[in-house]
């Protein structure tokens, strides 16, 4: 049994929960969490929650820790310093930064031994593996990556810790018209902004500036800057009532040509309908951390991605199994 520990329980940590439970060479081992640990209940009996400050003590405990914190400020802290202790997983998804990410736990890693697979999920991820398949079959053509509509775990993360935001919610809304352009293969040339909107609900703290919040949001590099924002003031209860969810998805698309003169036009195209984004995200993090020990176990060391890492290192089946029943 692969034993796996959950740093972080919120709601991708309670995913990996539901994820370890559903895969049957995998056990959860504990729970570490920044609040007091008498204060979080979790699924699994007779599994421990400790503080996060215990994690490293338990090492020996653990064959993979799976990272459940922000990418914002969490992660690139959170990854690089554990992976000198743990075989260890992230969702690191500021796209921008991933480079940066990468080149930090690399150090860690290799200085400890271990494995960190940064980036896992559906996007980064999943759909990071279909736009590589599509690039290396269709050589001439063009990329589109479109989400949603639904909620982005990042950037809904992202608002939640501007000062004076009390909670939040980010929707990311594929423009229609640019999607069907792209399915019916006219390869647009389309803006970041012409592709998607994001649309803000936000609870207030009492006598925030709302005026500064707007625009802090708004004007975030990485998360906002580039698209057109939109920005809604609510109350709590009309967050819990209204947006309690947290569906997602989204499309790949690659549109290209083949032939001596590039005569006949293909479309590619990949995609995802969500009911539970943080629940389909502790998934696939599931299999890629199942990939990490057999690759640690096997002498490896360092910081990989999905690209590194081949298929038959996600699943508990056989060589001999997949062959026969998924080839």
């Amino acid at each position: 049994m692969i034993r796996v520990g959950i740093l972080g329980y919120g709601n991708l940590g309670k995913g990996i929960e539901c994820a370890v439970k559903n895969n049957p060479d995998m056990e959860l081992k504990a729970v570490f969490t920044r609040r007091n640990p008498a204060d979080v209940k979790i699924l699994t009996e007779g599994v421990n929650v400790y503080h996060v400050d215990d994690a490293i003590s338990k090492k020996d405990e653990i064959d993979v820790l799976i990272l459940c914190g922000g990418s914002a400020t969490d992660l690139p802290e959170q990854t690089k310093e554990y992976a000198k202790y743990f075989t260890v997983v992230d969702s690191f998804d500021t796209h921008a930064r991933i480079p940066e990410h990468f080149a930090n736990v690399d150090k860690s890693a290799k200085e400890g031994g271990n494995i960190a697979i940064i980036s896992c999920g559906w996007d980064p991820g999943m759909f990071s593996l279909n736009r590589l398949y599509a690039n290396a079959v269709l050589p001439t053509g063009n990329d589109y990556t479109f989400w949603g509509k639904g909620v982005s775990q990042g950037h809904s993360d992202a608002i939640r810790r501007v000062e004076g935001v009390k909670n939040g919610k980010q929707y990311t809304i594929p423009i229609e018209a640019a999607l069907e352009a792209v399915r019916n293969g006219e390869n647009p040339e389309l803006t970041t902004r012409q592709k998607h909107l994001r649309e803000c609900f936000v609870v207030a703290e009492e006598g925030a500036d709302k005026a500064r919040i707007e625009a802090e949001i708004k004007n975030m590099p990485n998360y906002f800057a580039d698209y057109d924002t939109i920005v809604h003031f609510i109350t709590e209860e009309e967050l819990q009532r209204d947006h309690a969810g947290i569906p997602h998805g989204g499309f790949v698309f690659r549109t290209g040509k083949t032939g001596w003169d590039l005569e006949n036009n293909h479309v590619i195209e990949y995609s995802l309908k969500l009911d539970s984004n943080p629940e389909f995200t502790a998934s696939v993090i599931a299999a890629y951390a199942r990939a990490a020990v057999k690759m640690q176990r096997e002498g490896m060391s360092g910081c990989k991605t999905v690209f590194d890492i081949a298929p038959a290192y996600l699943t508990h089946l056989s060589g001999d199994e997949i062959r026969a029943h998924l080839l």
